[in-house]
């Protein structure tokens, strides 16, 4: 018998050929037929007409941040509220483990850094999960059987700097003892089921006392030494950032991803691909580090997103705006000095002037005041000028559009939530993501979903996409917009049996409905433990969400239940050649 059957669906099974109707039935966490409209005898204790709508494959998220929230939100929300029904965690570098039995301030440490480098609320990581694990084994142990997502983990990096040198990791160097534990602790991860090596290096990422992260601090040897370990487990991988992931890489980053790839034997992603018609020659320097690989044997592929993701701002908190060369130092005073700088006409003329040079990078997209749109206020004094334009606000008063930002800001003391309009939104950038896309070292993904939680909401990306390719610029037909969310990413990360539609493989499967799909505007919501603040999207036509073969949602509302899955490696991936 049956589990469940699903009727007359129009069925996308990942692989992009092309839709079909058919009958599909559940089994034990499995796909069990696949068969004609109206041919299957068998009995089933459920069934579903799905007439007019499209099963598809769970779509699967390469690149999250989840390793926290899970432990209060074994749903992944709003994740797999969109479809998503396996997800990729321990991503930049950053893990929750290992923890060294012998400093239990390194919890402390971690929390802490977790807060400032992700974004994520300090009272949620206090509060929300228990922090009583050791290994990165006993972490993956307390994840299983309470999650209703599969989710796998890379190693952080910084992680095993900590544990073994503890603030030493911070500035120096592993010694030949220090570096053989780091290996000893990342083999016994990857035993346990890691998924390989994430690591940073970029300038961004700075920990809860302001300092670079300890993986920033590793020299390429040390680099190459944890690449070749990954060799030694099937099913594993590598994760990297650096700096010029944020604009365009230099010839030592491309030359190291190159590098770290051959040595592991395995492919190497990093996040993410930022693609603008105005700047031309940063999509074929950053696929440069593709080609560079494949000459060493390697295979690097960068994750791009499908969408453009809001991010809000804020002269008041941590930010983007605290990344440009200049800002970081005015924008981390005590609130009223902060405000005093800022209203020096001088101080600003010099933070514009850094904020438009070269070297502020891939950030000189954030220094265009005059297209921010103003979000909450606090005062008396910004009453109405929620949903409005600066130029229009600037242009009433009589003022440069920065001036007029800072006194907005300034009069709610620096708490009003800032939104800058994206100018990468244009035909060119469009028409430049497209042809982007098809590019063999290119994939879909880096929704950094779990992470910078009151800034920004990359998990709808999918079911945005989707509605985009359906009913909007039409960039990708139905088939090959699935294929790019469930089978592409499932092969990259070595997934056994899942991102398809087919008989024997597990029932990881998205119910849509494709006149409806889509993802509603991201809305600020009170949910994490201590009542603190996230951006959370309600998705539109998903009829249902089956992980493992059990309903994980039904019509965009949470069932319950939690079938999910810890994958490991080797287990539950297989090893990815970079040929």
């Amino acid at each position: 018998m049956l589990d469940h059957l699903i009727t007359g669906a129009t069925v996308v099974d990942g692989t992009g050929a092309p839709a079909y109707r058919a009958d599909v039935g559940l089994r034990e966490g499995r796909i069990a037929l696949v068969a004609e409209p109206g041919t299957v005898r068998e009995h089933s204790r459920t069934r579903q007409d799905a007439t007019g709508l499209v099963l598809a494959p769970g779509f699967v998220d390469p690149h999250t941040h989840y390793d926290a929230q899970l432990f209060w939100d074994p749903y992944a929300t709003p994740s797999m509220n969109h479809g998503v029904t396996t997800i990729a965690g321990g991503n930049c570098g950053f893990t929750l483990a290992p923890l060294n039995p012998a400093r239990p301030q390194d919890a402390d440490y971690t929390r802490r850094m977790m807060s400032k480098v992700e974004g994520m609320s300090l009272v949620a990581l206090e509060e929300g999960a228990p922090w009583d694990w050791h290994t990165f084994g006993d972490y993956l142990d307390a994840l299983e059987g309470r999650t209703a997502v599969n989710a796998g983990f890379m190693v952080g990096h910084c992680a095993l700097r900590r544990h073994v040198m503890g603030e030493d990791a911070i500035g120096g160097q592993p010694d030949e003892e220090q570096l053989g534990e780091m290996l000893r602790l990342f083999h016994e991860a990857m035993d346990a089921g890691a998924w390989g090596l994430s690591t940073t290096q970029s300038a961004s990422h700075s920990d809860g006392d302001g300092e670079p992260v300890a993986s920033r601090h590793a020299r390429p040897e040390e680099l190459l030494a944890l690449s070749r370990a990954v060799a030694d487990h099937e099913g594993t991988q590598i994760e990297a950032i650096v700096a010029g992931c944020l604009d365009m890489f230099s010839d030592d980053e491309i030359e190291l991803f190159a590098r770290m790839s051959a040595a592991a034997g395995r492919p190497l992603n990093w996040n993410v691909l930022t693609i603008d018609a105005a700047v031309p020659d940063r999509v074929p320097r950053q696929l440069a580090a593709g080609a560079r690989a494949r000459e060493q044997g390697g295979r690097v592929v960068a994750l791009t997103m499908p969408i453009l993701t809001p991010m809000n701002m804020s002269l008041g908190t941590f930010c983007a705006l605290n990344l440009i060369p200049g800002w970081g130092e005015i924008l981390s005073l005590p609130v009223p000095e902060r405000t005093a700088r800022l209203r020096d006409a001088d101080v600003r003329a010099e933070m514009l002037r850094r904020a438009e040079s070269k070297e502020a990078g891939v950030f000189r997209r954030l220094t265009h005041f005059d297209r921010y749109v103003i979000g909450d206020t606090y005062s008396a004094a910004n009453e109405g000028l929620s949903g409005r334009v600066v130029a229009d606000i600037a242009a009433e008063r009589g003022q440069e559009p920065f001036a007029c930002l800072v006194d907005i800001c300034a009069a709610d003391e620096l708490r009003t939530v800032l939104w800058p309009m994206p100018t990468d939104n244009d035909p060119a950038s469009w028409e430049l993501r497209r042809r982007t896309w098809e590019h063999e070292d290119v994939m879909l993904g880096g929704s950094d979903a779990g992470a910078h939680l009151d800034r920004m909401c990359g998990a709808p990306y999918t079911t945005r996409f989707l509605g985009d390719c359906l009913r909007g610029r039409k960039l990708a037909p139905l088939e090959r917009a699935v294929r790019m969310l469930t089978d592409e990413p499932a092969r990259l990360l070595g997934l056994r049996e899942r991102g398809r539609v087919h008989e024997g493989w597990h029932a990881d499967l998205v119910l849509f409905d494709p006149e409806r799909i889509d993802a509603g505007p991201a809305t600020l919501v009170h949910d994490l433990p201590g009542d603190s603040p996230r951006l959370d999207s309600r998705a539109t036509g998903i009829v249902g969400v089956w992980v493992n073969g059990t309903r994980t949602v039904r019509d965009d509302t949470v069932t319950g239940a939690v079938p999910g899955t810890v994958l490991r490696s080797g287990r539950d991936t297989e090893t990815v050649s970079t040929r």
